[in-house]
């Protein structure tokens, strides 16, 4: 186990943000119900500590991609004394094993709803209907072969009928009305019941968006689910690196693998315990930014696999010193602004967070 002591940086999560995302976002439905997108460990951020402050504050329903992140989830569930329905994404694999650990799979083609038919009947399915993604889903020609033969669906449990939006973040594209208006003809195959569609921008679209269940993901980790506007999130996660050597530096000195940073004036380099390897990606080269309370820090040089570099020339020597920490995901400089400088999605932020980070989770029920 890593301390504050040992590691290159801290990462602190807020569970009380956490849970407030989840909240904000319920209200936003009215009568639809609120689940919330768990996989790849809740983002980054840790899938068993998320569950457990989520499941207590309501929520019911959990989706993750994999069978095994299911099966993590139904154990983490039990141990704290609590329930609820988790959906496997990834379809009827396996469903013995689902069976097993009473998790729902969401259907993706007529192969899956017979292979679920025959193994669990009468056990409950999601279906899901590709609207538009051309990922997973039932097509098209598959729907229309349900609507000629409705005896494919006899006996089957459903859930939900769920769709996923491809452009929701995107609130002036045809295409979320193109998907809707699909998504909608697709549920007269499934008189009464229950819909899903909207995801996390999903849910700013509108009520006719929301149906039964919504089922935000990224959002509820601090990322702006409406771009262009002012984040209605409270951020969740702070990254801190941790300063491991000062230098004075004069041109023509460089800075970094590949020499790709200049020295043009005299100055001081602050290298700091974070690298790639911990998440801190190889594309804020040259680019990225910290901050050292108020100042603002500009990364100079190539992020390697352990180390990053700032120039902090500006800092008062004061406070500037081995030990002092950098934050490189903060008030100042939250989730999007990094994921912009790098030129991605906050996604990839979350996602890359590394197991070497010291983890502190703050605010939680336990």
């Amino acid at each position: 186990m890593s301390s504050p002591d040992t590691s290159g940086g801290i990462l602190s999560i807020d569970l009380a943000a956490l849970v407030s995302n989840w909240q904000m976002l319920k209200s936003q439905l009215e009568s639809a119900d609120c689940a919330v997108a768990l996989k790849a460990d809740a983002y980054g951020i840790g899938a068993s500590r998320a569950v457990v402050e989520l499941a207590r504050a309501g929520c019911r329903e959990f989706f993750v991609a994999l069978i095994d992140e299911g099966i993590s989830l139904r154990r983490v569930l039990g141990e704290a004394g609590l329930d609820g329905h988790i959906h496997i994404l990834s379809g009827a694999m396996a469903p013995a094993t689902m069976t097993r650990h009473r998790l729902i799979p969401v259907l993706n083609s007529l192969n899956d709803i017979e292979t679920w038919k025959n193994a669990a009947p009468g056990l409950a399915a999601d279906i899901h209907i590709d609207t538009g993604m051309s990922r997973l889903g039932l097509p098209p020609e598959e729907l229309q072969i349900l609507a000629n033969d409705r005896a494919i669906l006899k006996g089957l449990n459903i859930s939900y009928v769920m769709s996923h939006l491809a452009c929701a973040e995107d609130r002036d594209t045809a295409m979320n009305d193109q998907q809707l208006q699909r998504f909608k003809q697709a549920l007269k195959l499934f008189p009464g019941c229950r819909a899903s569609l909207a995801n996390s921008s999903g849910i700013f679209l509108g009520p006719e968006y929301h149906f039964d269940l919504a089922r935000p993901g990224v959002s509820l980790y601090g990322v702006n689910p409406t771009p262009g506007k002012p984040n209605p999130m409270a951020q969740v996660i702070r990254l801190q690196g941790k300063i491991l050597q000062i230098r004075d530096v004069d041109s023509p000195q460089s800075v970094g693998y590949g020499a790709t940073y200049r020295v043009e004036r005299k100055g001081r380099i602050a290298t700091v315990g974070v690298g790639y390897a911990d998440g801190y990606l190889r594309s804020l080269s040259n680019c990225g930014f910290g901050y050292l309370g108020q100042q603002r820090l500009p990364l100079v040089g190539r992020v390697s696999m352990d180390l990053i570099t700032f120039d902090v020339s500006e800092v008062p020597q004061s406070e500037v010193h081995p030990g002092a920490m950098i934050d490189l995901i903060g008030p100042h400089n939250p989730i999007d602004d990094i994921a912009d400088a790098a030129s991605i999605i906050g996604y990839e932020i979350l996602t890359a967070l590394g197991s070497r980070l010291h983890r502190v989770y703050e605010n939680g029920t336990a």
